[in-house]
C-alpha cells in the first residue's frame, strides 16, 4: 500500500477487529476479551487506571490468553443470557471445550479498600477478579494458558515468584502493584510470563483467577470459581429483571445496551465512562485517537433518559448523586468532563512508545479537551436535573446550587463561540447545536424554578431563553430553511438533530423537518450518518472519518418525532444489523468495509439506541390504539 493511500479499516492486521471484542465489566474496570482467548486490555484496579494488558494498543504490551494450543478461531461465541459473561466454544482436532469468563461481582462483606465508595456501597460489589474456568466437553484437548502482563501501558514487565510448592499460585510485582495468578493447573515462570499447559479429558474441569482484590484473595479451586461465576449471572439477572423491557422485537439490542451502560457504570462514585478504551481509531491508521474513559457532562441527560425509560431509578440517582459532588471550575460552570473519581484534572499525554491500533498514533492517555469551552454543557446538566426531578417528584437541595450556577453561566456565554459539541480543535465558532444547548439550560431552568416557586427566576430565565431561540432562528437557519452548523456557514451538522430531540421546534415546524431531511440525505453515506463532512469544517485535524453510530441512532429519533416513520424503522433494522458479533456497538461504523471505529464499548451509541427504540416502540403502541 502506498504512503498516499489511506488505510482501509479492513486492511490485514495482527489486531482483531474492533468489533470483534468482547466486553467484561465488574462497575469497577472492565476487559476485553479477543477471539484468541487472550485478554487484550484490562486497567487496574479502575476504567482509568494504566492497563496492565494493553495488546489492544501495541502487541507487546500484554495479555492473558487461556484456550486450546494452537488453535485461534473458535467455534462460537456468545453472553450466558442477560449477564455480562462470556462463554466460549472451541473445536480442537482431537475435542470440544468449552471457557467461561467474568469479571465477577458477589453479595458485599466488608467495605472495599481497592477503590473505596464515595457512594452508599450496594448489595453486591466487585470482587476485583477475573475468573476463567475451562470445561472438556468431549474427547481431549490441549490447554495453554499464557499470563504476560506489562504494567502502565505495556511500559514494565513484571517480576514473578511463585508463591507455593505446588506450583498453583505465582505473583506479579511492578511500580509498587501486585497481582496474583491461581490456578489447579501447575504454574511455570518464564521471564516476565507464567504459563501453564494441561491435557483435559471429556468432563475434567480446570480454573485460573487473576487477583487484585484485597490480600489477593482468589478462588481455591474450580468449585469456588464456578460459583463466583454464577453468583456473576446471578447479580447480572437479578439486575436486568429490574428493568423494564418492552416486549419487542428489539428486545434483545435493549437488554444489551442496558448491560454494556451498566457495565460502563463506576459503582463506587455512580459515573459512567464514555467507552472502556483509549486511542481505538476514528480514522483507519490516522491521528483521530482519543482517550474516552472518563464521564462526560453532555452524556448526563442522554444517560437519564436511557435509564428512567427503563425504570433503572437507583443508577439515575446514583449519577445525579455524582453530578452534585463535582467541583465547578472558577466561573462556577461545571467542566464537559471529569475523571470517574470527579478529578477535574485529565491533563492528556501521548505514550509514544506504542504502536496504537494498527499503527493509529499516538495514543493518547488523560484528554486535552477537558477544559475546552463548550457551552453546550450547561443544557446537557439542567435538562438531566429537570429529568431527574420530574421523575423523582423532588427538587432535592443539594442540587439548587447547580441549576442557579449553570443557569447563570449559560446566560453569560450564549453569545460567545466555543469548540462546539464535537470539541473541535480549530477556531471557536458560533456552533447551532451550543446555542441550541443554551436554550435547553434556561428553558429547563425556567421550569425547575417553577417547581421550586421562584416566580422572578422563572420569568427572567424564560425571558433569556426565548431570547437565544430568537437568536438561533435569525442567524442560524439558511435559505432552505435549514439549520446549519455555525453562523458562518450553511454546511450541515449532525448535532442539529439535537433541535428535534430536545423539543426545540415542534414536530410540525417546516424549519425542523427541512432540517432532519437535509441530514439525512446529504449527510449520509449509504444511510449512514456523518457528523459533519470533514473537507468543511476546521476540526484542527487531518483525514476522513468513519458514520457516527449515536448521529444515526439520533436521526432515527428524529425521523420518527417528524412523522417519517417508515423511515426510522428502516435506518433501525440496519443498525442494529451492524452491531458486532456479540451485539455491541464502537463509537462510528465504516460503511466501505462493514468495521467498527473508535472506542469500544461506547455508551453514548448505546444510550442513541434505546432513545430511538423507545421512540418507535411509542409510536406504533400510539398507532395500536388509534
Amino acid at each position: 500500500m502506498s504512503d498516499t493511500m489511506p488505510q482501509s479499516a479492513a486492511a490485514p492486521s495482527p489486531f482483531p477487529p474492533i468489533a470483534d471484542y468482547a466486553f467484561l465489566s465488574d462497575c469497577h474496570t472492565g476487559a476485553l476479551v479477543a477471539p484468541d482467548g487472550a485478554i487484550d486490555w484490562l486497567c487496574l484496579p479502575g476504567f482509568d487506571s494504566p492497563s496492565v494488558f494493553g495488546t489492544l494498543l501495541d502487541r507487546q504490551a500484554g495479555y492473558f490468553r487461556l484456550g486450546p494450543f494452537g488453535i485461534n478461531h473458535p467455534t462460537s461465541r456468545a453472553y450466558v443470557p442477560g449477564t455480562n459473561v462470556l462463554e466460549t466454544t472451541w473445536k480442537t482436532p482431537s475435542g470440544w471445550v468449552l471457557v467461561r469468563d467474568a469479571l465477577t461481582m458477589g453479595p458485599r462483606t466488608t467495605d472495599d479498600v481497592v477503590t473505596p465508595h464515595t457512594r452508599p456501597p450496594a448489595d453486591d460489589d466487585a470482587d476485583h477478579l477475573l475468573v476463567r474456568t475451562v470445561r472438556c466437553l468431549s474427547g481431549t484437548v490441549e490447554l495453554d494458558l499464557v499470563c504476560e502482563p506489562a504494567f502502565d501501558y505495556g511500559r514494565t514487565t513484571a517480576d514473578w515468584t511463585l508463591v507455593d510448592d505446588e506450583r498453583h499460585a505465582a505473583d506479579a510485582t511492578a511500580d509498587g502493584q501486585t497481582m496474583r495468578l491461581r490456578t489447579d493447573l501447575a504454574l511455570g515462570v518464564e521471564g516476565n510470563r507464567v504459563r501453564a499447559r494441561h491435557v483435559l479429558t471429556a468432563g475434567e474441569e480446570c480454573f485460573c483467577a487473576l487477583s487484585w482484590a484485597d490480600g489477593l484473595a482468589a478462588p481455591a479451586d474450580v468449585d469456588e470459581a464456578n460459583a463466583r461465576i454464577e453468583a456473576t449471572v446471578r447479580f447480572w439477572r437479578a439486575w436486568l429483571g429490574r428493568a423494564r423491557m418492552p416486549d419487542h422485537r428489539w428486545r434483545d439490542p435493549i437488554q444489551r445496551s442496558a448491560l454494556a451502560i451498566k457495565g460502563l457504570t463506576y459503582m463506587p462514585t455512580g459515573a459512567t465512562v464514555a467507552a472502556l478504551t483509549t486511542s481505538l481509531p476514528e480514522t483507519p491508521g490516522g491521528e483521530r485517537n482519543w482517550d474516552y474513559r472518563y464521564t462526560w457532562m453532555r452524556d448526563s441527560t442522554f444517560t437519564l433518559q436511557a435509564l428512567h425509560y427503563l425504570n433503572l431509578d437507583w443508577e439515575a440517582d446514583e449519577f445525579m448523586q455524582f453530578v452534585a459532588d463535582l467541583e465547578p471550575t472558577e466561573s462556577g460552570a461545571l467542566q464537559i468532563m471529569y475523571g470517574i473519581d470527579g478529578r477535574r484534572d485529565l491533563t492528556e499525554s501521548t505514550r509514544d512508545d506504542l504502536s496504537g491500533y494498527a499503527g493509529a498514533r499516538p495514543v493518547r492517555v488523560g484528554n486535552g479537551a477537558f477544559d475546552q469551552r463548550q457551552n453546550d454543557v450547561f443544557g446537557a446538566v439542567l435538562d438531566s436535573v429537570l429529568l431527574h426531578t420530574r421523575r423523582s417528584q423532588r427538587l432535592p437541595r443539594r442540587l439548587w446550587p447547580i441549576v442557579q450556577s449553570q443557569a447563570r453561566c449559560a446566560s453569560e456565554v450564549w453569545r460567545e463561540p466555543d469548540q462546539g459539541i464535537w470539541e473541535a480543535r480549530g477556531a471557536p465558532q458560533h456552533y447551532v447545536s451550543s446555542k441550541l444547548m443554551g436554550w435547553v439550560a434556561l428553558d429547563r431552568a425556567s421550569k425547575l424554578a417553577e417547581i421550586r416557586g421562584d416566580a422572578e427566576l422563572t420569568v427572567t430565565w424564560r425571558e433569556t431563553a426565548d431570547e437565544i431561540k430568537a437568536d438561533i432562528l435569525a442567524n442560524g437557519v439558511d435559505h432552505r430553511g435549514v439549520l446549519r452548523q455555525h453562523y458562518g456557514t450553511d454546511a450541515l451538522d449532525a448535532s442539529t438533530l439535537l433541535a428535534a430531540l430536545f423539543g426545540f421546534l415542534p414536530a410540525t415546524d417546516e424549519r425542523l423537518r427541512a432540517s432532519v431531511l437535509a441530514i439525512a440525505d446529504e449527510l449520509t453515506e449509504h444511510g449512514f450518518v456523518l457528523r459533519y463532512r470533514t473537507d468543511e469544517t476546521d476540526d484542527g485535524l487531518s483525514g476522513k472519518e468513519g458514520t457516527f453510530l449515536i448521529c444515526s441512532f439520533w436521526l432515527v429519533s428524529a425521523l420518527s418525532i417528524i412523522g417519517e416513520e417508515q423511515r426510522a424503522q428502516d435506518l433501525m433494522e440496519r443498525l442494529l444489523r451492524v452491531a458486532s458479533p456479540l451485539g455491541l456497538f464502537a463509537e462510528e461504523f465504516d460503511v466501505e468495509t462493514g468495521r467498527h471505529l473508535g472506542n469500544f464499548p461506547q455508551a453514548f451509541s448505546h444510550l442513541a439506541l434505546i432513545e430511538a427504540a423507545g421512540r418507535i416502540i411509542a409510536a406504533e403502541i400510539v398507532s395500536e390504539l388509534t
